[in-house]
């Protein structure tokens, strides 16, 4: 079976998004030092019915640090998957869920979380590595 044999994509969209910057003082403090901020991503889903499941990619970018002054950014991204009716085995609807559907939502996803930080105020934000669903998806296991 192929990937596209195994699940469809009915619809995507921007479920929830959030951009916090407390004022001036924190946006040019934070401007300097975004280079800092870490992406964190988690995905979790939830069964409709009839082999629908909802899955919810969420990407929080931010400060790790104490700092006095800090922004935060989060967005939660929703797909609706269709699952094949011939997956019947969990870890193969575990490996759609968290990597296959990913690698295909992920230019829209990162288009709009960057969309997100860019209307923020921080146009030079770039994510250079390309999040790698596949790999993420065997750490689970070691």
């Amino acid at each position: 079976m192929t990937m596209t044999d195994k699940f469809e994509i009915l619809g995507k969209f921007i479920k929830d998004m959030s951009s916090e910057t407390k004022d001036t003082e924190t946006y040019v403090f934070v401007k300097d030092k975004i280079s800092q901020y870490q992406l964190d991503i988690k995905i979790h889903s939830k069964a409709i019915k009839n082999n629908m499941v909802e899955i919810n990619t969420i990407l929080k970018f931010e400060d790790k640090k104490e700092a006095k002054y800090k922004s935060y950014f989060e967005m939660t991204y929703a797909t609706i998957v269709k699952i094949s009716d011939k997956i019947k085995d969990k870890k193969e609807l575990e490996r759609i869920i968290l990597c296959d559907a990913q690698i295909k939502i992920y230019p829209d996803l990162k288009k709009s979380f960057l969309n997100l930080l860019h209307d923020s105020g921080y146009s030079d934000v770039k994510f250079e590595k390309t999040i790698d669903f596949e790999k993420l998806y065997n750490q689970r296991f070691n």
